[in-house]
């Protein structure tokens, strides 16, 4: 069944969104849409330093990933403001990466498929690597769960019951360097923050609870990666933005959808 490329490119989605439904629920709940780019940015570096030195892309792109999570955690502890760092970093990683891939004469770079996934080219190896850390991002955010939420909701509290915020935003920031290191094959570098932000976002207006946001986020996901690859299918469209235009369509949907309803409950 996994020689068909249809099959092993649709697992991969799956299991890139199963990941990046809760995550995204607290990239929106805590508004750090920019990281989530800024990370994918600093992963073309990842790409080019994994070529240079003979190792799996993986490899980089998490080693980078990882460097930019911590060291955005470590010094917004110092009084840097985050957003401020994150532009900073985003787009120096970013031309430091382009400019270290245009060094490597004697590689050849499909620089598109870093920049907007290559899902169809998505092999057994490639398809266990984005399982695994998906797998591993899912069992931390559920292990974690309710003192991420307590620190997200409140830093006092967090800290009346013993939860340190500083560390749960360092784990969070690591789970979503795993989840940028194994999406970038499939949606690529400039896409990935649209499936952590889009499905959470189109939750949201549904949600009474976060583990339901986080629910509905996920079927959102899914349902973006299913028709995102039936479209590239059918219409000959490149497969990962097709997928973050069916998540946008369904964001616009649910979004008129929810403003209807609550219009007819105010009696408008």
């Amino acid at each position: 069944m996994l020689d068909d490329f249809m099959v092993r490119a649709t697992l991969a989605g799956l299991g890139v969104v199963l990941a990046a439904a809760p995550l995204g629920c607290f990239v929106v709940w805590r508004r750090m849409a920019f990281f989530g780019a800024a990370t994918a940015h600093a992963a073309v570096l990842g790409v080019a330093l994994s070529l240079a030195l003979s190792m799996s892309v993986f490899a980089g792109v998490l080693a980078v990933s990882l460097l930019m999570a911590v060291t955005v955690s470590l010094l917004t502890d110092r009084g840097y403001a985050m957003d401020t760092l994150l532009g900073v970093m985003a787009h120096s990683s970013l031309a430091f990466g382009l400019v270290a891939v245009s060094f490597l004469s004697d590689v050849r770079i499909d620089l598109m498929a870093y920049l907007f996934g290559d899902i169809l080219a998505v092999g057994r190896t490639d398809l266990a690597i984005i399982w695994t850390g998906s797998l591993l991002v899912l069992g931390l955010t559920l292990w974690r769960w309710q003192s991420l939420l307590l620190a997200t909701v409140s830093t006092e509290m967090a800290h009346a019951e013993g939860i340190d915020p500083s560390r749960e935003r360092l784990i969070l920031t690591v789970a979503l360097a795993i989840v940028v290191a194994v999406a970038i094959k499939v949606v690529g570098v400039l896409l990935i923050a649209a499936l952590l932000i889009i499905p959470a976002a189109s939750a949201r207006p549904f949600s009474h609870t976060p583990e339901r946001m986080a629910l509905i986020a996920a079927v959102v996901g899914t349902v973006s990666v299913l028709g995102g690859m039936w479209g590239s299918w059918n219409l000959d469209t490149p497969t990962g933005p097709s997928i973050v235009c069916v998540a946008a369509i369904l964001f616009a949907l649910l979004n008129t959808l929810a403003r209807g309803l609550s219009r007819r409950h105010a009696g408008i």
